[in-house]
C-alpha cells in the first residue's frame, strides 16, 4: 500500500509589525540617491520651462491654456520636491540644493519658514482632533458643531468648501502661507510679503513686455492650478471616508499614519506629476524616505500594502468633498445631512420622552 500523503500545514503568517518596529522596517529606504535627486529636480525644472515656453509660443489659445494647466501640474511636482527637501529626504545636505529650494519656496508662495513650521507640526500631530486645523483642514466633531453658533458653523464649512479648496491660491498661498503667517510672526515670516511682491512684479513685467493675457497664462494660471491641486490633495489625504481621528489619550503615531492618511491611487503619469505624494500613509510613517523610494517601500513591507484608498475618480472626489465632521460615536467622518438627521432623531426622542 502507498503511504498516506501528508499535507504540510500552511506557513503561519508573520505577525504584523506596528509602532517602533514598523518604523524601523522603513529606515533602509531612507537612503538617498543624491545623483537621482538632482536629476529629478533638473528634469522637473526643464519640463516646467518647456511648458512655459510652449505657452508663450503656441499659436492657438486653446493650446496655450492646455499648456498653462500642464505647467501648473508640473509646478505641483516642483512643490512636492520642495516638500521632500524640507523633510530632509531630498538634497538636505547640499548648500546649493538648499538655496535652490528656498528660491522655489518663494516662487511657489510657500516660504520655507512658514511651510516647515506648520507642516512639521502637522506631521507630529497628524490625526489629533484638537490640532487638525494646523497644516491641514479643520475638523469638528458632531457635538462641537451642534453646540457652535451659526457664525462658527458657517466659518468652519466655508473653510472646507470645495470653492475654498479650489481657490487655494488665495486661501492657502497668499492668505495663509504669506499674509497670515507674517501677521502672526513678522520677524520670522517676513519672506511671505516678499514672495507676494515678487509674484505681482512678475505679473506686471510680463504684462508690460508681452501682454496681460500672457502674464495670466504664464504666471497666474500655473500658480492657481498648483495651489488648487495641492489644496485638494492635502484635503483628500486626511479627509476620506475611512479616515480616523483620535483624541489626545488614544492617539498613536503609527496608527495615525496608517489610518489617518490615504493612499491616492494614480497612474504612472500622475505619479510622476505628483512625485509619488499619493503614497501618503508611508510618507507619514517615515517622512525621511525620498519620494522615488516610496513605491519600493510599499512593495517590500507587507504592513503598508493594504492602505485606505481614494482616487481622482469623480465618485471618490465627491465622497471626500462631502465629508463634513467627525462623529466620535461612529468613529467615522459624516456629511452635513447626517448631522441634520441625527439632530431630528434626537429631537423626536426628546418629544416622545416628554
Amino acid at each position: 500500500m502507498n503511504a498516506p500523503t501528508t499535507v504540510e500545514p500552511p506557513a503561519p503568517k508573520s505577525a504584523r509589525r506596528t509602532g517602533r518596529e514598523l518604523i524601523l522596517a522603513t529606515k533602509p529606504f531612507q537612503d538617498e540617491d543624491v545623483a537621482r535627486s538632482w536629476s529629478e529636480l533638473f528634469a522637473t525644472l526643464a519640463v516646467y520651462s518647456a511648458c512655459i515656453a510652449g505657452v508663450a509660443l503656441a499659436p492657438w489659445l486653446v493650446l496655450q491654456v492646455a499648456l498653462a494647466v500642464l505647467a501648473g501640474l508640473v509646478q505641483f511636482r516642483l512643490f512636492s520636491l520642495y516638500h521632500d527637501h524640507n523633510h530632509g529626504s531630498v538634497l538636505a545636505k547640499s548648500p546649493a540644493g538648499r538655496r535652490i529650494m528656498s528660491a522655489i519656496g518663494v516662487f511657489l508662495l510657500t516660504p520655507r519658514s512658514v511651510w516647515k513650521e506648520t507642516h512639521n507640526f502637522h506631521h507630529w500631530n497628524n490625526g489629533k482632533l484638537e490640532w487638525a486645523s494646523i497644516g491641514s483642514y479643520p475638523v469638528m466633531t458632531s457635538e462641537q458643531l451642534e453646540d457652535a453658533d451659526a457664525d462658527t458653523r458657517k466659518a468652519y464649512r466655508r473653510t472646507r468648501h470645495w470653492l475654498g479648496i479650489l481657490g487655494g491660491y488665495i486661501t492657502v498661498g497668499i492668505g495663509g502661507m504669506c499674509l497670515a503667517a507674517f501677521r502672526r510672526a513678522p520677524k520670522r515670516h517676513w519672506v511671505g510679503p516678499v514672495a507676494i511682491v515678487l509674484h505681482v512684479a512678475a505679473l506686471v513685467v510680463v504684462s508690460l513686455l508681452a501682454s496681460p493675457l500672457l502674464a495670466a497664462l504664464c504666471v497666474f494660471a500655473p500658480t492657481f492650478v498648483n495651489h488648487a491641486f495641492s489644496s485638494y490633495l492635502f484635503y483628500a489625504q486626511h479627509n476620506f471616508p475611512e479616515t480616523r481621528f483620535f483624541s489626545r489619550d488614544e492617539w498613536d503615531y503609527t496608527e495615525a499614519a496608517l489610518h489617518g492618511s490615504s493612499y491616492l491611487v494614480m497612474g504612472p503619469v500622475m505619479r510622476w506629476l505628483t512625485a509619488n505624494i499619493g503614497f501618503h500613509h508611508i510618507h507619514h510613517l517615515n517622512s525621511k524616505i525620498p519620494f522615488y523610494r516610496l513605491p519600493e517601500a510599499m512593495a517590500a513591507i507587507e504592513e503598508l500594502q493594504d492602505p485606505h484608498r481614494t482616487s481622482f475618480a469623480p465618485r471618490d472626489v465627491l465622497a471626500c468633498l462631502e465629508l463634513d465632521h467627525w462623529n466620535p460615536q461612529a468613529q467615522a467622518m459624516r456629511t452635513a445631512p447626517d448631522l441634520q438627521q441625527q439632530a431630528c432623531e434626537t429631537n423626536s426622542a426628546q418629544i416622545v420622552v416628554t
